[in-house]
């Protein structure tokens, strides 16, 4: 981040080399400001898009939230060195500005979720879960960076198909 505006939290990584299953696992984030917008990007590798759950606190933080999907099915060689699995993944953040949890986007693709939330003038809390998309894909459709303001991903799926009908089919709408 730039100038005084910083986005803080905390990461822990495991000391010893091991990773506890089950353990709770902090995770690096990329955090960006681009006009009026804030995004956040986290790896969270290995989950279901339903799995994973971005919350916009009242008091301007930012909670990512990754469920466990169970034990690792591999080998039955001995584990040498075990320092990650997938998930539970957790991280907080104070975010640097306001923001509308609510019309945030929330997307989840190559295991790395992204939320991109618009700056506002006070905090607007939410907690936003994901719809699968596609295998291992999943998205939480708000307003940012769209004219269109679609309430559910359903209904930005229903206007994205209006729009591909009315501009010839299969082509991508044109951008304004």
């Amino acid at each position: 981040m730039t100038g005084n505006a910083q986005v803080t939290g905390t990461s822990q990584r495991a000391q010893d080399g091991q990773q506890t299953q089950g353990e709770m696992q902090s995770i690096p984030i990329k955090a960006y400001r681009k006009g009026d917008r804030l995004t956040v990007a986290a790896p969270m590798p290995g989950l279901e898009p339903e799995n994973v759950v971005a919350e916009v606190t009242g008091d301007g933080r930012l909670i990512l939230e990754g469920e466990e999907r169970g034990a690792f099915k591999g080998s039955k060689d001995e584990v040498l060195m075990d320092e990650w699995n997938p998930g539970p993944y957790r991280r907080e953040v104070t975010l640097p500005v306001a923001v509308d949890g609510e019309g945030a986007n929330v997307t989840y693709g190559n295991g790395v979720v992204v939320v991109v939330l618009p700056v506002a003038e006070k905090t607007r809390a939410a907690r936003l879960g994901l719809e699968a998309s596609g295998p291992t894909r999943g998205e939480r459709v708000g307003h940012t960076g769209s004219d269109q303001r679609p309430t559910t991903t359903g209904d930005h799926r229903a206007a994205m198909a209006t729009q591909q009908e009315e501009h010839g089919g299969g082509q991508d709408p044109p951008r304004a």
